[in-house]
This record gives structure tokens, C-alpha cells and sequence, in this order.
């Protein structure tokens, strides 16, 4: 970010110039390490255009596993955590990833803690990787944390890449048939239409319906395109960017039985992995459900991590029996939860749980695509056969007449 300042240096001359820095403290320190005293300093607006700002650019699932390895394997071989960040900075090439980077050394330098920085971003960082951050720099194993964190964030990429992979040829499948209909719907149809309409025949009415489709669409053809679009457009808009459409999309796809099924396992498996990733960082178990709470989106098994922390564990109840009362937990996971933490392995058996549910989540969307997909062959079927038996029924008749 661009920043122009006055100032006064050393021998009374006031100095006018800009500079480049993260954010208005970073600007202060430079003009201080300068020397000079500042008298103004403001923001300078930029009118060019930058793509990557408009579409937005973010941090992905791969520069948080790369930074995390990294950092873990740097604090492993004694480097110390503002050397670590130092080179970091000049490994990356990503603009907002070296802004964050900076930004945390400008927070190490001014003595704050090193969570704080990724508690500004919490689109990019979740309030669990926040807190065992948190966690692992007061019990000085951060280490330990880092590594912790680049297993569960490895796992999590695998696990996206799997069900991106089992839904890749049904999405293409869905993309590919839609625009045959369209290319059918209004190039060859309102030919065929036009033909017999204005040919002196009289097809069925069956016949006539369809017919009567195809020449609409032929003969408005770019404004229905243009409303395609546009509608496209604003649904995948409301339905991914806005908090309304999120949360319609998630009730819609809660009553849908094979699709709740997979949401709820991928809870299950969120649930598991964060709380042992947690218990195993040193935090407090009842903070631990709190914050394991805000990762699931299943609402009752959210409802219910609140439950079993404020008003089973804080009122006097083991874990096992907590998690054993609650109907949105599974009856084999509350026992093993259960025997676990009598033996004194509950992280263990969490994390095994988690990966679990992580190859039932993977099961369970190959079974969902062996839905969808003779699902989606069969009204596409139907679209087809219904305007090819329009088209058949009076050639058929004409035949006939000869």
C-alpha cells in the first residue's frame, strides 16, 4: 500500500515524499528508521485496476499447509520463529500471503503474541487453527503444534481433492448435457418447428405444444439466452456469496436423504479430527468443545458440543457419560469416547474415529455420484425423447397418407 507523508528530518527541513508499506504502523516505523519526524500521513488511492483485488484473491488450503510444514520444520532444527517468518517472506511470491507474512513480523517486532495476527483474517483461519495456535504458544510447543496442524490440514486437502475428483465427471456430464439441450432447444428445434408449422400439416397436439416452444424459443432467442445468464449468474452469486443464500442452499440439502448423510459424516469427521487436534494442544476440554462447536455445520450435533461442555462436563459429568446422552452423537462413537477416556486415550481415539468418518465420507459421495449420475441420464433422456417423439408422431402420420 502506497503512503504519502511530511516530515522533518534532523536539521529542521520539512520533507515531502511516499513510500510502500503493509499498513499505517509499518509507515510510522519506516519514517521513524528514516530519522525523520512525521508531521502527515495518509493513504494514496490508486485508480488502476487490479484483477486479482476485483475477483478477489485469498489464501488457499495449500499456502496454509505449506506455511504451517514449513514453520514446523524450521522450529525443529532450532531456527528461531521472526527468522522463520523472515524467510518465509522471501520464499512467497503471493501477494496476500507476503502481506500476512509481514504483517506478522510487524506484530512479533511490537511484542505481540503470534496468534493475534490470524485473528484479522478469520475468513482464511478458522477460530480452531487461531486456538491451537493460541495454545501452543503459551505452552511453548509450537512446534509440535505446527506439525499437528499440516497432518490435519494435509488430511483435509486430501479429503476435498477426493470428493472434488468423485464429483468432477458428474459435473462435467451435467455442463455437457445441458448445452446440447440448449444447442437442440433452440437451433434444431425451431427449424424442425417451422417446417411443419408452416408446411399446411397438422401434427397431434402433443405435437403442436412442443413446436410452439421451439418457435418461441427460436424467435427470442438472445433475450432467453440473456436471462439465462443473468439468472445463472445471480443464483450461483446468492447461493455462494451471500449468508441467505448459504444458509437456504444447507436447508435445502438437509432434507435431501443421501446428501444429509454425507454432511453429517463430514461433521462427524471435522468434529473428531478439531477436538483432538485441541485436547492434544493443551486447551481446556470445555473451551475445546466451544471451539469444536463453530468448525460442524450439522446444527443438532452443534447444539449438542454446547450441551455436553456447559451443561454436562461444567456440572460435574466424565465425558463419556456427556457424550453418551446425547442423541445427535452416535451410539459407537459415545462409547469409545467413553472406554477412551477411562484408559487415558481420548486424543488417540479421536483421531481415529476421525479418519473413520473420513473414509465413510469418501464411501458415501461415490455412493451419491452412483445416484446422480443415471439420475441425471434419465432426465435428460426424457428431455430428448419427448422432442424427438413430438418430431417422429407426424412424420410417422405423413407417411401414412402416401
Amino acid at each position: 500500500m502506497k503512503f504519502h507523508y511530511k516530515a522533518i528530518d534532523p536539521k529542521g527541513k520539512i520533507i515531502e515524499a511516499d513510500l510502500e508499506a503493509v499498513g499505517m504502523p509499518e509507515a510510522l516505523a519506516s519514517i521513524a528508521a528514516s530519522n525523520l519526524k512525521p508531521l502527515t500521513l495518509k493513504p494514496v488511492k490508486s485508480v488502476s485496476f487490479d484483477f486479482k483485488k476485483i475477483f478477489g484473491q485469498k489464501i488457499t488450503l495449500e499456502d496454509k499447509v505449506f506455511i504451517t510444514k514449513y514453520l514446523s520444520l524450521m522450529l525443529r532444527v532450532g531456527t528461531d520463529l521472526f527468522r522463520a517468518i523472515n524467510i518465509l517472506i522471501d520464499d512467497f511470491d503471493k501477494p496476500i500471503v507476503k502481506n500476512l507474512l509481514i504483517e506478522i513480523r510487524t506484530n512479533l517486532e511490537r511484542g505481540m503474541p503470534f496468534y493475534t495476527t490470524f485473528t484479522k483474517y478469520p475468513k482464511s483461519f478458522s477460530p480452531v487453527f487461531v486456538n491451537l495456535i493460541k495454545a501452543g504458544e503459551v505452552s511453548g510447543n509450537l512446534e509440535r503444534v505446527f506439525s499437528e496442524l499440516s497432518v490435519s490440514l494435509e488430511k483435509e486437502r486430501e479429503l476435498t481433492s477426493k470428493i472434488k475428483s468423485a464429483l468432477t465427471y458428474p459435473v462435467i456430464l451435467f455442463v455437457a448435457s445441458v448445452l446440447i439441450l440448449i444447442l437442440l432447444v433452440s437451433f434444431s428445434l425451431p427449424k424442425i418447428a417451422n417446417v411443419f408449422m408452416s408446411g399446411g400439416l397438422n401434427p397431434p397436439a402433443f405435437s403442436r405444444v412442443i413446436f410452439a416452444v421451439g418457435l418461441f424459443i427460436g424467435d427470442h432467442l438472445a433475450i432467453l439466452l440473456t436471462l439465462l445468464v443473468l439468472i445463472t449468474g445471480g443464483g450461483l452469486f446468492f447461493f455462494t456469496k451471500t449468508t441467505l443464500g448459504k444458509k437456504t442452499l444447507y436447508d435445502i440439502a438437509l432434507r435431501l436423504p443421501v446428501i444429509k448423510k454425507v454432511i453429517r459424516e463430514v461433521s462427524l469427521q471435522r468434529f473428531a479430527a478439531t477436538f483432538s487436534s485441541l485436547l492434544s494442544s493443551g486447551l481446556p476440554i470445555i473451551e475445546s468443545l466451544e471451539v469444536t462447536s463453530d468448525s460442524v455445520s450439522v446444527p443438532e450435533l452443534k447444539a449438542a458440543l454446547r450441551r455436553i461442555g456447559e451443561e454436562g462436563i461444567a456440572k460435574g459429568l466424565t465425558v463419556g457419560e456427556a457424550f453418551k446422552r446425547e442423541p445427535a452423537i452416535p451410539v459407537v462413537m459415545g462409547n469409545l469416547i467413553a472406554i477412551s477416556e477411562k484408559s487415558g486415550h481420548l486424543e488417540e481415539i479421536l483421531l481415529t474415529l476421525a479418519n473413520f468418518y473420513a473414509g465413510e465420507v469418501e464411501g458415501s459421495v461415490k455412493s451419491l455420484v452412483s445416484f446422480i449420475e443415471p439420475v441425471m441420464l434419465l432426465m435428460i433422456g426424457l428431455v430428448i425423447g419427448t422432442i424427438a417423439l413430438a418430431v417422429i408422431v407426424p412424420v410417422y402420420q405423413l407417411t401414412n397418407t402416401f
